[in-house]
């Protein structure tokens, strides 16, 4: 899953940044109300972090316009504004989530994980498909009753592949929701990190039907092989 921070205060968005990192997300961070515009309008998101206070142009205008192009990523604001009319004003702007600093990182996680997917559908914590199942809270992974030990990037991989169960999804998708916009993504990335979830998906389970599919010419997708 990728988020975009728009938050001016470098010192704050960086701090966020490394903990949502920490949690396997991949994160991009604009510094000023003009980047993360831009940003948000050319860039594909399923979370944007837009702090209310910022130079260029305020939270409250990038949601308004982004509302205005039909932009539909889910928005979380950030402020040190805590009276009810700022509140009121930022969910009536377009905004989907306002959270008042201070915050604990708990809170603002936890926030996160429900927004990114409320538009999709009402999927709860764990992600499942056969007979393999992931905790986006506790971050278990299990085919059967066998735990499987991934990577951050693996998880997010396998996260975003069951999130879409069914569904082919394109390497230029996966790469846009799975790591990070400066990120050095090689031409054979995402078959690399494909291939390493088979190895501990598929291959360990022969007596299964595999669940990682590759079909030419499209992408991947998880499924069952007929």
């Amino acid at each position: 899953m990728r988020i975009l921070i728009i938050e001016d205060v470098n010192k704050i968005a960086t701090s966020i940044k490394k903990g949502l990192e920490q949690e396997s997300y991949a994160v991009d961070v604009a510094l000023d109300g003009e980047e993360g515009f831009d940003l948000a309008t050319t860039e594909d998101y399923d979370l944007i972090l837009l702090d209310l206070m910022l130079p260029k142009m305020d939270g409250m205008e990038i949601c308004r316009r982004l509302r205005a192009e039909k932009v539909a990523t889910p928005i979380l604001m950030l402020t040190a504004k805590g009276q009810l009319g700022d509140k009121v004003q930022g969910l009536n702007t377009g905004a989907d989530d306002y959270l008042v600093k201070p915050f604990a990182f708990e809170e603002l996680l936890a926030r996160v994980k429900a927004l990114i997917r409320r538009p999709k559908r009402n999927v709860g914590t764990v992600l499942t498909f056969s007979d393999l199942s992931l905790n986006t809270l506790t971050y278990e992974v299990f085919r059967g009753k066998k735990r499987i030990d991934l990577s951050k990037k693996e998880f997010a991989l396998l996260e975003y592949l069951l999130l879409h169960s069914g569904k082919i999804l394109s390497k230029d998708q996966i790469i846009s929701h799975v790591w990070d916009y400066d990120a050095d993504i090689l031409p054979n990335t995402v078959e690399v990190y494909i291939g390493y979830l088979r190895h501990k998906i598929d291959k360990p389970f022969a007596s299964h039907p595999s669940l990682i599919q590759t079909v030419r010419g499209f992408g991947y997708k998880i499924g069952e092989d007929h």
